[in-house]
């Protein structure tokens, strides 16, 4: 299948103006969950192409806050990612997610942060706030698009996507308020801008050789006044860590733009 900038890789109509109400009624931040996302033709394709986790291709993340490979290499993406991820990007479908916002999104042609993501047995991604102004072009990142592409995931393997509640008089996360199972061809969008303190509730358990493996894609808005001024990822403790001084140091370190590479991403074995 040859997606042109007119043709849709989506299972239905790629309108998303019914899914406003939705959206913005959801807690605890804004967010809508998609069912079918791709069609199967797509879907199918997208979860053949994916690359194995034991190859070449990755950057890797293992420490005690994030344990999962990554790749937003667009040379190394085989044809019907590319082409998926070129309509991502597209303003058509820019415009559908522009309407969740209520105002002008831009798409992120260089994906940062995003691309293929893939979790093996022990994965882990501790709760976070992602970043807000993007390091590069400077516009302030508003919605992410998840998509989930393993097609034999089992409830039982865990990896589900977890939102948590913002405890204000902390400036942390609070309680967990709602867990998203990664099901193949399913979507997640939400908003990014909301306190929304998201990760792994528990580290991924499932089988080798099926790894819980997903696509993203991230969309910008011309920076508020409300806006943060993260630069990178802050990262919360999971449980003991709270009192591990080492842990604490990593989280400060990952989250500053100038000393975030040095401590937390590998690329073929080595750190970047």
């Amino acid at each position: 299948m040859i997606l042109t900038p007119s043709s849709s890789p989506l299972r239905s109509s790629s309108s998303f103006e019914g899914l406003v109400p939705q959206f913005r009624a959801a807690e605890p931040f804004n967010h809508v969950v998609i069912d079918n996302f791709l069609s199967n033709e797509v879907a199918d394709s997208i979860a053949e192409e994916f690359p194995a986790f034991d190859g070449p291709v990755w950057n890797e993340y293992n420490n005690a806050i994030e344990v999962k490979k990554a790749c937003n290499h667009w040379d190394r993406f085989p044809p019907a990612t590319y082409r998926l991820f070129r309509y991502l990007n597209s303003d058509e479908f820019v415009g559908e997610m522009s309407k969740l916002a209520g105002e002008q999104l831009y798409a992120d042609p260089g994906l940062h942060g995003g691309g293929w993501h893939s979790h093996a047995t022990g994965g882990k991604l501790n709760m976070h706030l992602d970043y807000s102004i993007h390091p590069k072009t400077g516009l302030e990142r508003r919605l992410n698009l998840i998509i989930y592409v393993q097609p034999e995931w089992q409830m039982e393997w865990g990896g589900a996507l977890g939102f948590w509640k913002h405890d204000e008089a902390k400036n942390a996360p609070g309680e967990l308020a709602k867990e998203i199972p990664c099901l193949f061809n399913r979507a997640v969008i939400f908003d990014t801008s909301q306190n929304s303190w998201h990760g792994l509730p528990d580290p991924v358990l499932c089988p080798p050789g099926k790894p819980r493996n997903s696509l993203a894609v991230y969309y910008m808005c011309e920076p508020r006044s409300s806006a943060a001024d993260r630069g990178r990822a802050l990262f919360a403790p999971h449980g003991e860590q709270a009192s591990d001084p080492e842990v604490l140091e990593l989280i400060k370190l990952r989250s500053q733009v100038q000393t975030s590479g040095s401590v937390y991403r590998r690329e073929n074995g080595r750190k970047k």
